[in-house]
């Protein structure tokens, strides 16, 4: 008897471990104002409160931020992260490469609906069409971040298909606060930055800083950022995915309730010295809306499946996106 006791006992502590394991959720998200639903999420502690209504009544949640989807991908496929945010690229890369594996990637839902602005300090620039060999636009992350893939549509548009990478040599990768420092210092040989709020918007306050491209009018209306995970969380985490799902939702309509309110938490968040009211207007400004749904995502798909950026495309938006969202009128 005392054997079979000496024996039994790991298994009896690791199944008192395995109970005793909090579920536990980490979320990434990168520099600019499209993710104030997690700001709303983190200062309400929402997940907790979701989850604790679900029968969870404990959560670990942790929250990091990245510079671009490049590292915060490479965290999710190895299990650092479990739910990573940004845009439209990012997520359409990561679906496209692992449909169909153990390491499947889809989407969560949208965040938010804004443009990004290719901004300038050079008064000579008027469109894209004028840059030259010698201006730089700083961006997340060359290639593969939202404002990339835009001017290579942007590109292809004013100079054909087979030319859509033109202005790539130009591209240099830049967090959006060094971006917008080394346009407005005028120090810098990065003259234009393809930025997100609220930088763009702070930049465009410097007397001849002007825009040379709304993304909007190369894609139309489109998501801003997105959330996405592996199927492989949500499916092995049925009830904390439900509470992230009732929390991303609580945090949507909390957003869209009190902007102002919402542009406070973000200030709290990144240590801005931006003034609140600035901020507000970002929030609220006309371009700018607060919805799970997706919007342009197949579209965006689409070009870089023909560009050979992705080697295949969904016939459906749906396809990229998990069942929560996909009743959503979204595209």
């Amino acid at each position: 008897m005392k054997r079979r006791s000496l024996l039994a006992a790991p298994f009896l502590l690791a199944a008192t471990s395995a109970r005793a394991a909090v579920p536990e959720i980490r979320f990434a998200r990168q520099f600019s104002m499209g993710y104030l639903q997690f700001n709303v999420m983190e200062h309400h502690r929402l997940i907790e409160k979701h989850a604790t209504a679900l029968g969870l009544p404990e959560v670990k949640v942790s929250w990091v931020t990245f510079n671009g989807p490049d590292a915060m991908n490479t965290a999710l496929l190895s299990d650092s992260v479990d739910v990573v945010s940004g845009g439209i690229p990012g997520l359409v890369t990561f679906w496209a490469r692992t449909a169909g594996t153990a390491q499947e990637v889809r989407g969560i839902s949208a965040l938010s609906s804004q443009p990004c602005l290719l901004n300038t300090r050079n008064p000579a620039l008027k469109t894209i069409a004028d840059l030259g060999p010698n201006d730089r636009i700083g961006l997340p992350s060359v290639k593969v971040s939202i404002q990339a893939v835009i001017l290579q549509m942007a590109t292809a548009k004013l100079f054909g298909r087979e030319n859509y990478t033109k202005y790539d040599d130009l591209t240099v990768a830049m967090s959006p606060p060094d971006a917008t420092i080394a346009v407005l210092s005028g120090s810098s040989e990065v003259d234009c930055a393809f930025s997100v709020p609220p930088y763009q918007a702070q930049q465009l306050q410097k007397a001849g800083v002007h825009t040379l491209l709304n993304s909007f009018d190369v894609a139309g209306p489109h998501s801003f950022t997105l959330a996405w995970a592996k199927a492989k969380f949500r499916q092995e985490n049925p009830v904390l995915y439900k509470a992230l799902m009732a929390a991303l939702r609580e945090a949507t309509e909390m957003v869209n309730a009190d902007k102002r309110a919402a542009a406070a938490l973000w200030l709290d968040d990144t240590h801005s010295k931006l003034d609140l009211g600035f901020v507000a207007d970002v929030v609220s400004a006309p371009q700018v809306s607060w919805t799970m749904a997706p919007q342009a995502t197949l579209a965006f798909a689409r070009f870089m499946h023909d560009a050979g950026s992705i080697k295949r495309v969904p016939e459906s938006w749906r396809e990229m996106f998990f069942p929560e969202v996909q009743d959503l009128a979204g595209s």
